[in-house]
């Protein structure tokens, strides 16, 4: 089933280059999404590797659980946010880990269900949630209720949008006269405020937008640091960890958690990217950077 048609996980050799999986180890992985990568990671291990997969989407849980089923006890998956990791850990008595994985990326479900309101390339509501049963507020909360300075701010810190103050003058003047509900209201607000000749060439011009308010909406990069540390503590002696990130704020705070890290090697002098054939076959992956670390023997 590994890499079947919509659940194609990204740089899936380099990860199991860099992670190494043995049989009788146990693994994490913090974002297990639909299941590609932790698939790969059992088959690797097999037979007695194990895996504990967390994610803080319970929408995709069911389809992990199918996808792994033929692995039996090998494999638990549990409902946590990874920034919880730490304590997660301790409850689940997990002392150690040979191997931890981050894919920091959204999994091909929750884009291409335009119910999620992550893309705009199916209208739907602005959600943007990726605990829909944990409450928050919503892209559309936030579009409704946020002053245009602070709109602008998260534009230009979370999306680095050159055009975020125009685009957020925008927002605030639409608004007033019809709320933003769905996605394709605010992919083609976001379009008119960027000049014709400023647009990206290949990506969506409202691109940018949607990431920066996915960020805001469910606090990606708090508590991303912590997440890292805690992966690299339990670690065991010779045990690794492997980070894919989709946007530089999200690589810088790994690099520098790797970098600062005396405990363990950094395994990747610049981070790995895919190359002109997976970009090609999965374009989603385009953006992705992985960086790997190993901890000392001893």
């Amino acid at each position: 089933m590994t890499g079947r048609p919509g659940h194609t996980p990204v740089l899936l050799t380099q990860v199991l280059t860099f992670l190494r999986p043995i049989p009788d180890g146990l693994y994490l992985d913090c974002t297990v999404g639909t299941g590609g990568h932790a698939e790969a990671i059992l088959e690797t291990s097999g037979p007695t590797g194990r895996l504990v997969g967390l994610d803080r989407d319970p929408e995709v849980l069911p389809l992990v659980r199918e996808r792994l089923a033929r692995f039996g006890p090998r494999v638990r998956l549990l409902h946590a946010d990874y920034r919880a990791l730490g304590a997660v850990a301790e409850a689940e008595g997990l002392e150690a880990w040979d191997g931890v994985l981050f894919d920091l990326g959204l999994s091909s479900v929750q884009l291409d269900d335009p119910a999620r309101g992550f893309a705009f390339r199916h209208a739907g509501p602005l959600d943007m949630r990726m605990d829909r049963a944990g409450g928050g507020p919503t892209a559309a909360d936030l579009l409704r209720s946020l002053p245009e300075r602070e709109l602008a701010g998260i534009l230009r810190e979370y999306g680095e949008e050159r055009w975020a103050r125009r685009i957020a003058r925008r927002i605030v003047a639409a608004r007033a006269a019809l709320p933003f509900t769905r996605t394709d209201q605010l992919a083609e607000v976001v379009a008119g405020a960027i000049p014709r000749r400023a647009w990206p060439r290949r990506i969506h011009p409202a691109t940018r937008t949607f990431q920066a308010l996915r960020i805001a909406v469910n606090r990606e990069l708090e508590g991303l640091a912590e997440a890292l540390a805690a992966g690299l503590a339990g670690l065991r002696p010779g045990g690794r960890i492997v980070v894919i990130a989709f946007h530089s704020l999200e690589d810088r705070v790994v690099k520098h958690a790797l970098r600062s890290n005396p405990a363990v090697t950094v395994l990747t002098k610049k981070p790995v990217t895919p190359g002109p054939e997976e970009v090609a076959a999965n374009p989603r992956a385009r953006s992705a950077k992985l960086r790997a670390a190993r901890r000392a023997e001893g």
